[in-house]
């Protein structure tokens, strides 16, 4: 990757994409996705900024015009390099190629900077649920991340409940807050029955209930378990798709005091590519997260044609929309029932089917690349 100085008449957007991650592994989950698919949906025409990304990931530019990709010799794969790297090195270097406007993509800006800053905040789970995190690492992004919303110009959040918490908790001005929606890739989508029976076959699975998402406290996957434990259908498989994040040893010795052992799976970490299949094949998609700054899987099964039940909580029912069914999420027997209504009720499988493809469509990349930009124009007004 090569450094060059962008120059001209047009405006500069230094943008901070360094939680781009180039491992197989959790960290290519959520915020990984929606960084790598905004940065790739920024609109380039003739009145647009031009783009300086800074990160260590080189494809996330190849063949975007006016996007320019700023590497750094630093691991910033390692936390304490990248706090170094955003704090020291990112606004010297954004200053020396004449950036107008940084973008920090992750919660938090630079305290040396003085220059005009958009921040995108994903959700605020250290503050909501502080025990379940390691304290330095709370510390830090709950301090920096009430910093980042207090001086930023813009603050872009994914939901509306995303929004009311940074207002609540960081006490910005709703009025500087953006809501830019997750999109959907077109990989997510109904797939041949012939292709889907071929892929049960090679994973050795006949009918299963499927969850996508990150091994981890706020992921409520123990309520998931209990639920699956009072289904009485024996050839029926639970497959937890996601990397083992933190606090995940309750999850596992859950599935053992159940006698789960033969009909939970866990596939670890699922690359991009594969997901698809796994969400057609799946009989529904249960995602019982207490807290989510939006919930990508719901909206990514539901592309796939699969129904889906999620918790009425945080941002899910955004997500859901009327497409889905929802329940409380730590109501066991509620969303046993939920399982349950599902399995037995063709007609309600076909219903949810078809709502969750008409809701699907309403969510695009490319939309989310417009808006950010448009959040571009309204900071760089405002200087």
């Amino acid at each position: 990757m090569q450094t060059e100085q962008i120059t001209g008449k047009r405006p500069c957007i230094g943008i901070n994409a360094h939680l781009l991650s180039g491992e197989a592994g959790y960290r290519r989950a959520g915020i990984h996705q929606y960084i790598y698919q905004v940065l790739r949906h920024l609109p380039h025409e003739a009145d647009d900024p031009d783009y300086l990304v800074f990160t260590n990931q080189e494809d996330v530019t190849a063949g975007k015009a006016g996007m320019t990709a700023v590497s750094t010799r630093l691991n910033t794969s390692h936390r304490l390099l990248r706090i170094f790297w955003e704090q020291i090195i990112w606004p010297f270097q954004a200053q020396r190629q004449g950036v107008d406007l940084l973008h920090s993509m992750a919660f938090v800006t630079p305290l040396l900077s003085r220059q005009t800053a958009v921040v995108t905040v994903y959700d605020l789970s250290f503050m909501h649920f502080p025990k379940q995190f390691p304290a330095g690492q709370r510390r830090y992004l709950t301090t920096m991340t009430r910093q980042a919303c207090r001086r930023a110009r813009r603050i872009i959040t994914i939901s509306q409940s995303s929004r009311q918490d940074v207002h609540q908790f960081c006490n910005a001005p709703l009025e500087r807050v953006d809501v830019v929606l997750p999109g959907v890739d077109a990989a997510y989508r109904p797939l041949p029955e012939k292709t889907v029976s071929a892929f049960r076959r090679e994973k050795g699975l006949e009918r299963f209930i499927l969850h996508v998402g990150t091994l981890q406290p706020r992921k409520n996957i123990p309520v998931l378990l209990n639920a699956f434990a009072n289904l009485p259908s024996s050839d029926l498989k639970l497959v937890l798709v996601g990397g083992r994040g933190w606090l995940y040893e309750e999850i596992f010795a859950q599935v053992k005091k159940l006698g789960l052992e033969e009909r939970v799976l866990f596939t670890g970490y699922v690359p991009d590519a594969a997901l698809p299949l796994w969400y057609n094949a799946a009989e529904l998609l249960v995602f019982p997260s207490v807290y989510e700054g939006f919930g990508m899987p719901v909206v990514e099964a539901m592309a796939c044609g699969t129904p889906v039940i999620a918790s009425d909580s945080s941002s899910l029912p955004e997500a859901v929309g009327g497409a889905g069914l929802l329940f409380a999420p730590q109501n066991v027997a509620e969303l046993t029932d939920r399982i349950t209504a599902v399995q037995q009720d063709p007609a309600l499988r076909a219903k949810l089917k078809k709502w969750g493809l008409q809701h699907a469509r309403n969510f695009s990349w490319e939309r989310a690349g417009q808006e950010t930009a448009a959040v571009y124009r309204r900071a760089l007004q405002g200087r």
